[in-house]
């Protein structure tokens, strides 16, 4: 099954049964630190999951693969079939920042892992650490989570390019059979969006608030202009509400004109927005936003909007879910120019860390991450991106991954 890489003897796989996941106590999960960053990020982090694992009588036996130039250099490929094999045999993974080649035969290798391993929901959750700085007034208001659809719309890289033979063949047949005109010095794309992939997200994210008991799923689109695309996937939306989750929901209609805005002991209101409204409602409605689920493109921007209401990309973590599956990511990307500087903030994949022990159903150990790395901040133990900022005792990527491990040891 394997050509280069061997998966450790001891600990055991992560079950897939009935819906749920079954993880031992001992799982064996796949990593790669990716390019860049990767390298400084992703072993500072493991040596702060280790530690948190340990508190809760739990032990992770990692599994080293490669993606990215490392992998190239070993296999001659980006994402050699090793490490996707290795993800679908144990089903959870940490991975870190991937640069996709320039003309490396990958749009996106983020999106091809995505893709081949249908991965449908990029699952980010934004939240305020005491002591980070940031632009909003009332930054503790932010807390949300964001259900991104990621294997459609215009990220299925369905394009051709201008005064290509394809795309005049379209030009033309959009124009004889529907009477549609569009310029010849056009690149065209195509932007699907599927009933299928729109009810499998929201009915994931509908889960999602009622298993960790949030108030409200927002559906996200821009259906007032695409009517047939993103005003489908509201429609949908409101279908798998309807059809699936019809005793333990609310519409935002229904709350008021039913229940005088109260929202009833056991339900979740359901709302949605208008994508380009929603970038200033999460600004000046923070606390009336909860659980957000949204096409791919939606979500690409408004996740990072919202990272930035909370400290910038640096400090968010990420994740991509699929049924059984997850492969768990920070947002930021590989900044090459730091690469094994010892120098970047290692927050955000030691917080994907902490969304990955939560996904395994190791909850306490997640909370007790994120604990102590607000602790940590608190402390004024930071690294050079937050120091600028707000001053304190400047440390490296392992120092700050240290102080994370002391805090916990103290928890």
């Amino acid at each position: 099954m394997y050509e280069k890489i061997k998966p450790p003897e001891e600990g055991r796989k992560i079950e897939y049964k009935d819906g749920k996941l079954v993880v031992p106590d001992n799982p064996i999960i796949p990593y790669f630190e990716g390019d860049g960053i990767g390298k400084d990020v992703v072993p500072a982090a493991i040596n702060v999951l280790n530690t948190a694992a340990n508190k809760i009588g739990r032990e992770i036996v990692w599994f080293k693969t490669f993606a990215g130039e490392e992998a190239y250099k070993l296999y001659g490929n980006y994402l050699p079939n090793d490490t996707l094999n290795a993800i679908r045999e144990f089903r959870v993974a940490l991975k870190g920042p991937l640069t996709t080649p320039v003309g490396g035969g990958f749009r996106s290798l983020n999106v091809t892992i995505r893709q081949v391993l249908d991965l449908y929901a990029n699952v980010r959750p934004i939240y305020y650490l005491k002591g980070v700085p940031s632009p909003l007034k009332h930054p503790e208001k932010v807390d949300m989570v964001l259900f991104r659809e990621n294997t459609e719309d215009v990220y299925a890289g369905i394009e051709w390019q201008k005064g290509s033979d394809e795309a005049l063949r379209i030009i033309k047949f959009l124009k004889e059979e529907f009477g549609v005109e569009i310029r010849k010095d056009s690149g065209i794309g195509v932007k699907p969006i599927s009933e299928f992939a729109t009810k499998r997200l929201v009915r994931l994210a509908i889960e999602y608030a009622l298993e960790n008991k949030r108030q409200s799923v927002t559906l996200v689109h821009k259906g007032n202009i695409m009517k047939y695309t993103e005003g489908a996937f509201r429609d949908w939306g409101y279908e798998v509400v309807r059809e699936e989750f019809g005793d333990v929901v609310v519409t935002e209609k229904e709350l008021w004109e039913n229940y005088n805005g109260e929202i009833p002991k056991g339900k979740i209101v359901i709302k949605d927005r208008i994508a380009d409204n929603m970038f200033q409602q999460i600004l000046t409605r923070t606390d009336e936003y909860d659980v957000l689920a949204l096409p791919n493109l939606n979500g690409d921007y408004l996740s990072d909007a919202a990272a930035g209401l909370v400290g910038g990309l640096g400090i968010a973590p990420g994740s991509n879910i699929g049924d059984g599956m997850g492969v768990f990511e920070p947002i930021h990307g590989s900044a090459p120019k730091y690469a094994g500087q010892n120098k970047v903030n290692p927050t955000a994949e030691i917080l994907t860390g902490a969304l990955m022990f939560e996904y395994l159903g190791w909850k306490k150990a997640s909370e007790m991450i994120k604990k102590a790395v607000e602790m940590t901040v608190q402390q004024g133990i930071v690294t050079y991106d937050l120091h600028r900022q707000i001053g304190g005792n400047l440390v490296g990527t392992r120092e700050f991954a240290e102080a994370v491990i002391e805090n916990l040891d103290s928890l």
